[in-house]
């Protein structure tokens, strides 16, 4: 049976969000055509979770461009909002943001749209729409600011 894709949560055209990825996940998406992964777990986040250096090794042989931006909600500062920028301003689409659900990788994204002038409160019910909840995203801009 071929490798299938994660769910994903399309978070703007050519930019989707998802959870945690296993080997079969990163084949299924490199079936699909995605050229960039975004790596923000860090590693040891849960037992058994793919190492970013292995996760990297499988991507980019498979022809996928890999970056490890890895971040936690308590720790999020500006500097990890400015390097997922840099890397979404030369990555090839499509692109893959994950983390263990999703969640941190949709705020992640979010906070560089607000950056751009997106309102927050569609950004919240963007992310809702698709499971994901990042209410605390008005919140967090704040502290960063």
């Amino acid at each position: 049976m071929p490798a299938q894709p994660p769910p994903l949560a399309d978070l703007a055209p050519g930019v989707s969000a998802a959870g945690k990825l296993d080997q079969r996940d990163i084949e299924g998406l490199a079936a699909t055509g995605v050229r960039t992964i975004v790596n923000n777990r860090p590693d040891d986040e849960d037992p058994g979770q793919l190492p970013a250096a292995d996760a990297r090794r499988l991507a980019e042989a498979l022809g996928i461009a890999y970056h490890h931006v890895p971040i936690t909600a308590a720790t999020l500062t500006r500097a990890d909002v400015d390097a997922l920028a840099a890397v979404l301003a030369g990555a090839e689409q499509p692109v893959v943001l994950h983390c263990r659900s999703g969640t941190r990788s949709t705020l992640l994204w979010s906070l560089i749209r607000l950056r751009e002038g997106a309102d927050p409160s569609a950004l919240v019910a963007d992310a809702a729409r698709n499971g994901i909840d990042i209410a605390a995203l008005p919140a967090i801009a704040a502290r960063l600011a």
